[in-house]
């Protein structure tokens, strides 16, 4: 089985670089492979379900540029193609006077990176927007919005399958290894080998394992954080009318916890952010040594420890006590009680990590001969993957010199 290019991993990321490869490319024979029986099973299927606005990333970044783009690109796709979305806006707001620095920090990225609609509401204007918030203010951002991304993830692929008959996905196919040889690479899998010219490996969470695989000489590594979510009872859905997040800490390199509905109707309050002790581990005992080993002998895992130390161990207990994460959520909706939440889902995201233990913020795509490699795609690739699949087409052409 030979094929000019091979897409590895059949995230969000995955596929939309597979389709925007095939739309460029319509002669081309290209294959995609996910090693689990569905696409979209790891850090998309897992995510908060937002198409986020921009509003966070540094002007002028990868993730501000990307992020936008493909917010505009997502947005038309999914009305396109009937996927379930709805562009319902949120709130930022902030219940302490200590948080309004940085609140005001954001909305001024927000208007350099151009958020359409963006501003400064006061509490009151929160209230009319979500009547449960207590707040001292906050930030409406209208074009923010929630998305089912398995369903978009599964037309992209889709798509580009209809576009060249010859393409193909291989679902349940784990690369094992890569053989390099002069003129293709030989990709073997856990059901036999293939051929292809030139490869594209959108890998997240083994993405640091796949570029090793590949020969790539890489210092850091990947290393995985379970979010927990609960969601509201069908009694307390009430409270929340769209998505409601707090003002997210400088310091720390996540969000915080919010609240999110979702496309079908759900209301999810989450993810916290903690250590976990298997990549692909979705309970919270979940185990995998080599995962726990790969992170612990790493020398940026500990730097992020000791940089983030109260947060860390805040995450941790918050994530083992119902109570704890309650208390977070009533700082937003001091109304809701123990009975109005009750466990939902987890999900993993990876971070690439830096040997100075910081999360390496932007996007960061690599080269290496005739293989492009995604080795940090971190929230918000998701609602940015449309675009970054536009640019990997577009370096595809020049790196392997497409005809």
């Amino acid at each position: 089985m030979k094929f000019d290019i091979a897409v590895i991993g059949g995230g969000i990321v995955g596929a939309a670089t597979f389709y925007k490869l095939q739309k460029k490319n319509p002669n081309l024979k290209i294959a995609l492979f996910e090693k689990e029986n569905l696409l979209a099973d790891h850090q998309t299927g897992h995510n908060s379900g937002v198409i986020h606005s921009g509003l966070y990333y540094k002007p002028g970044s990868l993730k501000a540029k990307n992020c936008i783009e493909g917010r505009h690109e997502l947005v038309a796709f999914a009305k396109e193609y009937g996927i379930a979305h709805d562009v319902c806006g949120k709130v930022v707001v902030a219940t302490d006077s200590s948080e309004l620095a940085n609140m005001d920090k954001i909305y001024q990225t927000g208007l350099q990176n151009k958020i359409e609609g963006i501003e400064k509401i006061t509490a009151e204007q929160v209230k009319e927007i979500e009547p449960f918030v207590e707040s001292i203010g906050g930030l409406w951002v209208p074009c923010t919005g929630i998305i089912d991304f398995r369903g978009a993830t599964a037309k992209m692929v889709e798509l580009a399958l209809a576009i060249q008959p010859e393409s193909k996905l291989y679902l349940g196919h784990e690369v094992i290894s890569i053989e390099k040889g002069e003129l293709s690479s030989t990709i073997v899998t856990n059901k036999g080998n293939f051929e292809a010219e030139c490869l594209v490996f959108c890998a997240g969470l083994q993405a640091d394992r796949m570029a090793k695989k590949d020969g790539v000489k890489l210092k850091e590594k990947v290393v995985g954080f379970r979010g927990d979510y609960y969601e509201l009872t069908p009694e307390a859905k009430h409270k929340v009318k769209n998505l409601i997040y707090p003002v997210p800490n400088p310091d720390f390199p996540f969000l915080g916890v919010h609240f999110t509905r979702m496309t079908d109707g759900e209301i999810e309050c989450g993810p916290n952010a903690v250590f976990t002790f298997k990549r692909e581990g979705y309970g919270k005992t979940d185990f995998s040594l080599r995962d726990t080993v790969d992170a612990l002998t790493y020398g940026g895992t500990w730097k992020l420890f000791f940089n983030n130390m109260s947060f860390g161990i805040n995450e941790y207990r918050r994530a083992f006590s119902k109570k704890l994460f309650l208390k977070t959520l009533q700082r937003m909706i001091p109304s809701l009680t123990m009975d109005d939440i009750h466990p939902g889902r987890a999900g993993v995201r990876a971070l690439l990590l830096a040997q100075d233990g910081d999360t390496r913020d932007d996007f960061r795509i690599e080269y290496h001969g005739k293989s492009i490699h995604v080795l940090n795609a971190p929230s918000p690739a998701a609602t940015a993957s449309l675009a970054i699949g536009n640019y990997i087409a577009e370096e595809a052409e020049k790196h392997f010199s497409l005809k």
